[in-house]
Formats: structure tokens, sequence, C-alpha cells
């Protein structure tokens, strides 16, 4: 197990490097400089065994340590006063730090205005996944039944292709419904998505070593260029941003042994480690806002690509991440739509024409981030009645996360688009989905 060490968190280790230096400053600094113990004191120690407790153990088991710390006896008034000073510093530290995915989801669904989770629908949808329950469309086998593009989870290949994709990952949507990027391979004809996962697959065909953390840190913008190009008039949206992704990215990887896999192992196969752990380290996957005075985060690539990596491993039988409930849905566009079809959630009028006339959102502006809010929040309600649901009329527990949730609806809505026309997706251009 990777433990950090807080006195040497300074010395420029990959870690949540940011985080940590911060927390450690916020609250070593003032049990050294109250203590006049020196160094070598127990509350110098106690500090740094705190710090310790958060950076490896977690918020809520660093609390739990900070409160029986700061009750020890000795020295009454010295304690009293430290209280005050730790207190105040580590409110400033949880302020400056987002909500969690979920927990962006229930605050900004308690404080919408245009977009609204239905309960009566909530419990529709539970009972159709009910349903399907046992079908392998809710098990980690449907991965690559679910994407026939990606290689077989059998070898690492399948782990870096992952990788490449989720970080290209992000605004397909044409602007117009008749000019679509279009990749043809092996006869069939693919959009959206999957058509980045048909130009990745094609280029691994073609001997080029996209996959290849070596490769595609330097790739120049022309040559992603090639390994995108499509075969309509049409070209992949946001070629530059790509390109800057997966560079970037890239390099995180090269500092990183070169391997995703070893990237990853930092995570300790815990899913929200996992997750603070790509977002820390690579830019383009810090998917933030701020909603009503709150920082908030909806992290949709990061726990995709934790939900990718489970699905592969899990196919693998290697699946060990215990705490895969600590991921959401995947607040993108397509998700909600297939929701507003379902009847659990609904869009106000106002909103809903407003998507009909085709006006574009700016990311983190208050539709949009309503749309993305109560999308998460109203799958955590569709996963609770359908654990709900499972406990009555089984008896036992259920295993459907909301992240396999996610991974029904988004086919889904691709499977009825003809059926969803009627219902306008909201259209955002950003890196994040």
């Amino acid at each position: 197990m990777r433990h950090i060490n807080p006195f040497i968190l300074d010395s420029g280790a990959p870690s949540s490097v940011g985080e940590n230096r911060v927390l450690t400053r916020l609250l070593i600094n003032p049990l050294h400089t109250y203590s006049g113990l020196g160094s070598h004191s127990a509350a110098l120690r106690g500090a740094v065994h705190l710090v310790s407790v958060f950076l490896n153990e977690g918020t809520l088991a660093g609390e739990t340590f900070l409160h029986a710390f700061l009750l020890r006896p000795s020295r009454e008034c010295f304690w009293r006063h430290l209280q005050l000073q730790l207190v105040f510093r580590f409110q400033v530290y949880r302020m400056d730090r987002p909500l969690s995915a979920r927990e962006s989801g229930q605050f900004v669904a308690e404080r919408s205005r245009d977009v609204s989770v239905d309960e009566e629908g909530v419990r529709r949808v539970a009972e159709m996944v009910y349903g399907l329950k046992d079908s392998e469309e809710f098990t980690a086998s449907g991965w690559k039944k679910m994407n026939p593009l990606a290689p077989s989870p059998d070898s690492d290949e399948a782990i870096n292709w992952v990788f490449v994709t989720d970080t290209m990952n992000f605004s397909f949507w044409p602007d117009r419904e008749d000019q679509q990027c279009e990749v043809i391979y092996k006869g069939n004809t693919y959009r959206g998505y999957m058509s980045l996962c048909a130009a990745v697959t094609r280029a691994v065909d073609e001997g080029v070593p996209i996959t290849d953390p070596a490769y595609f840190s330097q790739i120049s913008e022309a040559e992603l260029d090639r390994v995108l190009r499509s075969d309509s008039a049409t070209p992949m949206p946001m070629l530059k941003e790509r390109h800057q992704a997966l560079t970037e990215a890239g390099r995180v990887l090269m500092q990183h042994g070169g391997s995703f896999r070893n990237f990853l192992s930092h995570g300790q196969n815990d899913a929200e480690k996992m997750v603070r752990y790509i977002v820390d380290n690579i830019p383009s996957y810090r998917d933030e806002a701020t909603f009503e005075g709150q920082k908030i985060s909806f992290y949709k690539r990061a726990q995709i690509l934790v939900a990718d990596f489970w699905g592969i491993m899990e196919a693998r039988g290697e699946g060990n991440i215990p705490n895969l409930d600590y991921l959401t849905m995947f607040a993108d566009y397509r998700v909600p739509q297939a929701l507003v079809y379902l009847g659990a959630l609904r869009y106000s009028d106002a909103l809903m024409e407003a998507l009909k006339k085709g006006e574009l959102l700016s990311s983190g502006e208050r539709r949009e981030v309503e749309i993305r809010g109560c999308s998460i929040w109203c799958v955590e309600r569709i996963k609770n009645v359908l654990w709900k649901l499972v406990q009555e009329r089984a008896g036992q527990s259920c295993n459907i996360n909301s992240a396999l949730i996610d991974f029904y609806l988004w086919p889904y809505a691709k499977q009825h688009h003809k059926e969803m026309a009627h219902i306008p997706i909201h259209h955002t251009r950003c890196i994040y989905y």
C-alpha cells in the first residue's frame, strides 16, 4: 500500500501534490507555531500523523482523528487555542474543495429552477431495470458487448485503448444533423463517440502505436488528424482540444513509467482515490463548476475512465474495486435525454423551448449545470429505489450501481433515438463531455 509521508510532500513526488501541500501547511504550521515545543514535540508528531491520516485514509478518518487529537487533556489552554486555529484553517480548506459528484447532484437538484426529478418516473425506470437486473446488460461481461470496437479485455492493450478514447471522449454532436463526422470500419459506419472508437481501432490495425504513451505524448496535431480522419465531408470536431488533452495526458503517463495501469495503481483499487488521482494530475479531466457560490464537480470522464478500467478487469476476473458504488452516472448530453423520455427527469417549458430552438448552453451556466446535476441525482434515486425493490421482493442486496445504470441508459438512448427525436439534447462545446 502506497503511503504518503507528509514530511516530503515538497519533494515533487507525483501525488495529489497541490492539494496535499496545501493541507500539510494548513494543519502542521499552526501546530508548530503555537506549540513552542520544537520540531520533535508531541504536538508536531501528532500533526504529522493527522495529515497522514487525511492523505492516506480519507477525509472522514482524518476528521475522526482530528477530534480525538484535539480532546487530549494536556495543556488545556494551548489545545483550546489550537482548536480554533485548526478548525478555521480546515474549514477554509474544505470550502476550496468541490463537492463530490454525488453531493453535487443532490446540491443542484435541491436548488434547480428549470430541471426536476420526477419520483413517479424514477420508480417506473427502477421497475424497468428490475425486470432486466439479471440480464447481461448489467454485468461487467456486457462491457465488450456494449462496445464491440474495443480490444479484447484479455490484454493490457484494452486498458491503454480505454485511456486514449476516454481522454478524447467529448463533444461529438454535429452543428447540423446532416453534417456528421463518420468513420467507416470493416464495412460499418460509425458516428459520435463510436466514430472515435472506430478511428482509434482503425489506427491500431494500420500499425499506428496510438495506444502507446511514448507515442501519443508527442504526437503532432497533423498525425492525430490523420488518425481521426473522417470518411465524410465533416471532420471530427475540436481536433486542437483533443490533441492538447491527449498529449498532456500522455506526458503524465510517461512520468508514471509510461503505463496507465501504473498510473492508476496510485488509487489503490479505491474508486474515490482513483477519480481524485486522475483529476489531480490530468487537467483536462477536471470537470468542475460553481453553482450558487458552491464549488461542485461532475468528473464525467474521470469516472467513466475508472468504470471502463473496472469493466476490463472484472471481465478478466481481476475487478477488485470494492467501493465502485462511489461512482455516479456520467453526466453528458445523451443520458439526460433518455431520462426525460422515460419520465424520470423534467425540463421547464422555457428550457425545453430554448433547447428546441438549438440554443447553445455554455459550460458552467446555470441551465447546463442543472441538467447535469439533476441527471446525476435522478440516477441516484433510480438506484436507491431499485435496491429497495430487490431487498423487498428478493430479500437480497443489489449489485447494480449508478455506473451500470448509465451503461444501460446510454445505448438505450442511441437505440431509441427515433422515438426520442422530439426531446432535444442540450448542446455545449467543451472538453468535459
